[in-house]
């Protein structure tokens, strides 16, 4: 059965669509991990963990939001199997901060894909939305996550990290 609604919405844009579901529930999926790591008593960084899980959350939310998109244009939405996070573990806050660094990059990268695809496709709406609703707050997160790297780098191990932790709680 055919949408009622559909209306230039080009097959490769639902595609599209459907990848990112996938790709934000990827990284709902890791932060959580993440959240998890952190909050465990022999790591115990409360602040870390909260951070980590409430990231967890949006992510969750934004999948969620294109799945919603997805029907409001009149298309499909078609999961698919969710990779596991590629580290159940950590060195350091630090290298979880790049790592996440490195995978809203990726999420970045792949919201600007879409934003082209769309555009070729002449679908100002999907473009709009990205726009307005992904585009500046992926911009957002990376500058505050690469701001993140950059103090943790500067605090080193130790009691650095403890404070560091303290001030995200």
């Amino acid at each position: 059965m055919t949408s009622k609604c559909r209306q230039n919405y080009h097959e490769e844009c639902e595609a599209a669509i459907n990848k990112q579901i996938n790709m934000e529930l990827f990284a709902s999926y890791n932060y959580m991990a993440l959240g998890s790591y952190f909050a465990r008593d022999d790591v115990a960084l409360e602040g870390l963990a909260k951070f980590f899980k409430d990231s967890s959350v949006e992510e969750r939310e934004h999948a969620e939001k294109f799945m919603s998109y997805q029907n409001l244009r009149g298309g499909r939405v078609v999961l698919q199997p969710v990779n596991r996070p590629s580290c159940d573990e950590w060195d350091s806050a630090l290298s979880a901060m790049e790592f996440v660094l490195k995978l809203e990059k990726e999420v970045n990268q792949a919201l600007l894909d879409i934003h082209k695809v769309a555009s070729t496709h002449n679908d100002a709406h999907l473009t709009k939305l990205l726009e307005d609703e992904y585009l500046e707050e992926q911009a957002e997160s990376i500058h505050k996550i690469a701001c993140f790297v950059t103090k943790l780098q500067r605090v080193g191990d130790g009691l650095g990290v403890h404070i560091f932790d303290k001030e995200l709680q």
